[in-house]
C-alpha cells in the first residue's frame, strides 16, 4: 500500500495505540483493523471500517476500510493475520475466499457514482512486499486508469486462459494476463494462480497483479488478471485514485 495511505490511516486512528504493533510503520493498518475489529464484537458496529465479517467455521473474517480522506479508495482484509501476497496460507481455499469478499465489496467504489461506474469497472489489486508499505494483507480498490481499461479493449481478445505476456505495456511496464472465464471468476484464487506462472513459485514476495472484469464486447468476457515481478513491484499504477474517466462520464 502507498505510504501516503499509511500515514493518513495513522492519522485517522490515533485514538488506537500504535505502539500495541510489532512494527509501527508497517503494522498501522493491523492496528486500525484491531480497532474495527473490537467494535463489531463489542458493539455490533463496524465503524471505523465500512463492514466487517468476523467469520465462521467455514468462511475467514474480513473487513472493509476506506482509505482517509479518499473517497472510493478501498482495502479489503483478512481479520487474522496474513502478512501478504506471499503468504503460503493464500494458495489454499483462503485465497479464494479473500478474493471473493473482495468482489463482493466493489460497490464501495461504484455507490459512490450512483450509476455512473458499473461494479464490474472496479478493478483490485495486491502489491509486492517491496511495494507495499504495510504487512497485513490489503486488497485494493478502486477505480482503473483509463488508458488501462482503453488497452484491454483494444487488446483482451488476445488475452487466454494461461499466462503469457500482454500485447502492449501498461504504465511502462511489461505484464504478463489471464483470463478468468465468467463462470469461473467466483472460485478463482489469484495467488495460487501466480504460483502456476514458470519460475514465481516461492518467488512471490515480489509478485503484484490487479485485476478488472473484461470489456463485455470481449468475447471472452469473464475477468483480466495481469501481474508482473520485480523489486518493489505495485500493479497499483494501473489504478487511478482520482477516478478521471468515471467522473467525467466515461467510466461505464
Amino acid at each position: 500500500m502507498r505510504r501516503k495511505l499509511a500515514v493518513a490511516t495513522l492519522l485517522a486512528f490515533t485514538l488506537i495505540p500504535v505502539a500495541d504493533a510489532a512494527n509501527p510503520v508497517r503494522d498501522v493498518l493491523w492496528v486500525a483493523l484491531q480497532g474495527c475489529v473490537l467494535a463489531k464484537k463489542t458493539a455490533g458496529r463496524s465503524f471505523p471500517c465500512l463492514s466487517v465479517d468476523l467469520g465462521d467455521g467455514v468462511r475467514p473474517g474480513t473487513a472493509v476500510l476506506r482509505a482517509p480522506g479518499e473517497p472510493t479508495h478501498t482495502v479489503v482484509m483478512p481479520t487474522d493475520t496474513v502478512s501478504g501476497i506471499e503468504a503460503p496460507v493464500l494458495q489454499g481455499s483462503r485465497g479464494t475466499a479473500y478474493w471473493r469478499a473482495a468482489l463482493d465489496a466493489r460497490h464501495f467504489v461504484s455507490d459512490a457514482f450512483r450509476g455512473r461506474l458499473p461494479v464490474a469497472a472496479v478493478g483490485l489489486e495486491v502489491n509486492s512486499v517491496g511495494g507495499r508499505s504495510q504487512d497485513q494483507l490489503h486488497i485494493h480498490l478502486d477505480c482503473m486508469d483509463g488508458d488501462v481499461m482503453a488497452a484491454l479493449k483494444a487488446h483482451g481478445s488476445a488475452v487466454g486462459e494461461t499466462w503469457a505476456p500482454f500485447p502492449v505495456a501498461l504504465e511502462g511496464q511489461r505484464y504478463l494476463a489471464l483470463r478468468v472465464p465468467a463462470d469461473a471468476v467466483e472460485r478463482f484464487n489469484p495467488f495460487a494462480a501466480l504460483a502456476h506462472v514458470a519460475g514465481w513459485r516461492g518467488r512471490l514476495h515480489d509478485a503484484s497483479f490487479a485485476a478488472v472484469a473484461a470489456d463485455p464486447a470481449d468475447p471472452g468476457a469473464g475477468m483480466i488478471v495481469l501481474a508482473y515481478r520485480m523489486p518493489e513491484a505495485s500493479a497499483e499504477a494501473l489504478m487511478d485514485h482520482t477516478c478521471r474517466a468515471a467522473r467525467s462520464g466515461r467510466g461505464s
